[in-house]
């Protein structure tokens, strides 16, 4: 079937998404903790209908971030942004359940317009397990949240809660533990203050041999100590390993190692390869044949990476790579004019599925 669709494409298996789902399940039954899809790294709305059945609602970074997880994603729907502009603050209080403030002076600019919805503020408590300052939310003059306690307290008969987001790729457990008990140092007699708390995104518990039950255990504990509701906000965690980018080979050449060019382009398709400088992932291989797989835009970095083949790659062979869900789709853009992957879905029957495929028009639609 996945034959019979033009590449590139991003195939989102549900059978591998419902991995993480589960993990996901257990930890808001052992921990009490609830779980909200971070929008920022994830939108694919066509597999809302199923996460939902394993989550509690979204989390967001923007106006349309807020408006999409209210009219797709059943549940609540948590609103945060870097700053709310004047023409946007109605409308994001009309699609949200709670609204986070980045700031004391957004909180108190808009108190009065959100007077009648659940306020949460932004900490920022100085330290992460970012290894990449481009991404680090603790970076030296960070803009992200609220480091003064004693300012925070000030404006405590404002809020509700907290939203905490510190972690980064992180799948060390003795890492996040560590650094929360440096927040609860710090800020512990403010969360005692509050009703809930979001512990924010980046905590890789789906992964690989995470003790899940002592992160449940760490999690309840917290809960426990301060009397709150406790939120975590997954986005990585949630569609980990689940979803493919499709492509096929458009030519091969040698110049020193073998290349192989694909209809499909990182800087296009798969940003954050280009951001942070990493590979694309491929099941692994240990054949003889080595293949730098470029992408077809005119940029000369835009390469996947080297990778093994059984067999000489040959015009018109489909390559898959893999872990392709995370800050792929919501970053993808038309640079080069080169052709937007469609997206497809792999049921957990086995059958697939095309749910959108992009062209001229869409392009045309995207500027003026």
């Amino acid at each position: 079937m996945t034959e019979l669709i033009k590449t590139p494409y991003y195939l989102i298996d549900k059978s591998k998404l419902a991995r993480n789902m589960e993990k996901i399940a257990y930890v808001r039954e052992h921990s009490g903790a609830k779980a909200l899809l971070a929008l920022k790294c994830f939108a694919t709305w066509s597999v809302f209908d199923f996460m939902s059945q394993y989550m509690d609602g979204t989390t967001s970074s923007s106006l349309n971030e807020v408006k999409l997880g209210k009219i797709k994603f059943p549940g609540e729907t948590h609103a945060y942004s870097v700053a709310y502009a004047d023409d946007e603050i109605d409308d994001v209080l009309a699609h949200s359940d709670k609204i986070i403030f980045n700031s004391i002076s957004q909180l108190t600019r808009f108190s009065e317009a959100s007077a009648n919805t659940v306020r949460g503020l932004r900490l920022n408590p100085g330290v992460s397990s970012s290894d990449f300052l481009i991404a680090d939310p603790a970076r030296p003059f960070s803009r992200l949240g609220e480091w003064d306690a004693a300012k925070i307290e000030a404006v405590l008969p404002l809020i509700s809660g907290f939203m905490i987001h510190n972690n980064c790729e992180n799948g060390d457990f003795e890492l996040f533990d560590q650094m929360l008990g440096q927040i609860e140092e710090r800020f512990g007699h403010l969360l005692a203050q509050v009703s809930w708390v979001s512990l924010g995104g980046g905590i890789h518990f789906t992964g690989e041999d995470y003790p899940l039950d002592r992160f449940c255990a760490r999690l309840k504990a917290f809960s426990e100590r301060y009397g709150v509701q406790v939120y975590l906000e997954p986005g990585e965690a949630a569609i980990t390993l689940s979803t493919s980018l499709e492509v096929t080979v458009l030519d091969t050449l040698y110049n020193g190692k073998q290349l192989a060019v694909v209809d499909s382009s990182i800087e296009a398709h798969m940003l954050d390869l280009l951001i942070y400088r990493q590979e694309a992932k491929m099941e692994p291989c240990d054949g003889p044949h080595q293949y730098m797989v470029c992408g077809k835009s005119c940029l000369a970095g835009d390469i996947f990476g080297e990778f093994n083949f059984d067999s000489e790659l040959k015009i018109g062979d489909r390559l898959s790579f893999i872990d392709a869900a995370g800050y792929t789709m919501v970053k993808k853009n038309w640079f080069n004019g080169v052709n937007m992957p469609a997206i497809a879905i792999k049921e957990l029957d086995g059958s697939v599925k095309l749910v959108r495929e992009f062209g001229f028009q869409d392009y045309l639609d995207s500027l003026s």
